[in-house]
């Protein structure tokens, strides 16, 4: 049933494709097509709305149930400090490669298209991104109004002293431990059914964003895009390389599980759709409940690889089409900044896009630059949310490994490679 679940996603992609290059031909007028897309996009939007009904009670009930089960607060203290270490070690090769092969690959040279105005607007708000903006919005002021919007940094942190004070007062809070290991199991169960209708959402995004650019779009940028995705292949290797380094042979098993949300986040551009799969699949791996649901969800605010990357990489690229040279040190102090910077990007609408317009701006490079991207930010976002999924992976059998948690063995590998019972299902 899963690997059938991925082969209908491929095939929905396949069939976006097709669709959406039909009704980019038939209906040409891009205002045609804006709307016959808007009408494509609805199922791929209900899709989206439906998880991100789910993430706010799952994130919660498993994060509430993994910190009561480890029941002390040095041991949420310890699995948070490594959980960051890794977090920043990973960011900064992330960013550090985008930076390398950007300058190995030159892709802003020799662009032969028109470069937008230096003046154009690209209505892209660079706001709220400072250190003390993003260490202010870490605490919620309402947790309500935290699960309201999906604010999944703010979820963890009322989470974590919830999880601790359930945990501080025992026996007396068995019975409300026990009510919040239910939610989270129902949570998991409706996840279940919400992702019967990924391989219909993936048709419908793919149909939609097609419909709108073209393939002309591809060709135009295929230069930049087949580097930029090189690139990613580059990071996906080397954070394939940890995962052989902390657990062996079991790393092929755990790419193996993970290829069902990475295809899904790919499909999609959404980290966050890919979420509750990928909570199921790392418990599957044999990672317990209570690191899977602490490290993952912070995962999502401090370790989006992808993303990292794509910063480091677009922005130099601006500046080399505008013949912007950059010195080493001014390229490593835009590094430091986007460390800092990139934190506050789970949240905001259209983040990488953000994060780059407030750093070209730092450095005088002309955000017009932002109008060479943004077309095609959509078929770069598959790939970046795509590497999160994996980068989060690996950082969580990471902590688990160090905790010496990890219940993972090659024999019991063996028996999770056959078929699933249909009761487990």
């Amino acid at each position: 049933m899963r690997s059938k679940l991925t082969t209908f996603i491929f095939i929905g992609m396949l069939g976006g494709i097709a669709v959406g290059y039909a009704c980019n031909m038939l209906w040409p007028d891009p205002q045609t097509a804006k709307t016959i897309s808007g009408y494509i996009s609805l199922i791929s939007d209900i899709f989206l709305r439906l998880i991100k009904m789910i993430i706010a009670p799952l994130v919660f009930s498993t994060l509430v149930v993994g910190i009561a089960h480890m029941g002390d607060t040095a041991s949420v203290g310890r699995i948070g400090a490594k959980a960051m270490a890794w977090f920043v070690g990973a960011s900064l090769i992330s960013l550090l490669l985008g930076l390398l092969m950007v300058n190995i690959l030159r892709p802003g040279e020799a662009l032969n298209l028109p470069l937008p105005d230096v003046g154009a607007s690209t209505n892209v708000k660079a706001t709220s991104l400072s250190l003390k903006e993003f260490v202010t919005h870490l605490v919620p002021k309402s947790a309500v109004e935290a699960m309201a919007n999906n604010e999944i940094l703010q979820i963890v942190v009322f989470a974590i002293f919830f999880g601790v004070a359930l945990a501080a007062i025992g026996e007396k809070g068995q019975t409300l431990t026990k009510s919040v290991e239910q939610v989270a199991d129902v949570m998991l169960r409706i996840t279940g059914y919400v992702m019967k209708f990924a391989p219909i959402a993936v048709f419908a995004a793919i149909a939609a964003t097609i419909t709108t650019q073209g393939i002309g779009v591809l060709v135009t940028y295929g230069k930049f895009m087949l580097e930029f995705y090189f690139s990613l292949a580059m990071l996906w290797l080397l954070l394939a390389l940890a995962g052989f380094a902390l657990v062996g042979g079991a790393m092929r098993h755990l790419l193996n599980l993970i290829k069902e949300p990475f295809a899904l986040a790919f499909s999609t551009a959404s980290s966050e759709a890919a979420y509750p799969k990928t909570l199921e699949q790392l418990e599957r791996f044999g990672v317990p409940n209570r690191i899977t649901s602490f490290v993952l969800p912070m995962g999502y605010s401090f370790n989006l690889d992808g993303s990292m990357m794509y910063c480091t990489f677009a922005t130099l690229f601006i500046a080399q089409a505008y013949n912007v040279e950059l010195t080493i040190g001014q390229q490593l102090t835009m590094l430091l900044l986007l460390m800092v910077t990139s934190k506050g990007m789970a949240g905001v609408p259209r983040a990488s896009l953000v994060v780059i317009s407030a750093t070209l701006s730092t450095f005088n490079i002309p955000e017009a630059g932002l109008l060479l991207i943004i077309g095609i930010d959509q078929f770069l976002d598959m790939g970046r949310s795509a590497t999160n999924v994996l980068g989060n992976s690996v950082a969580t059998v990471a902590v688990a490994k160090w905790e010496g948690q990890l219940r993972t063995t090659d024999q019991r590998l063996d028996r999770d490679l056959d078929p699933v019972p249909a009761a487990a299902e």
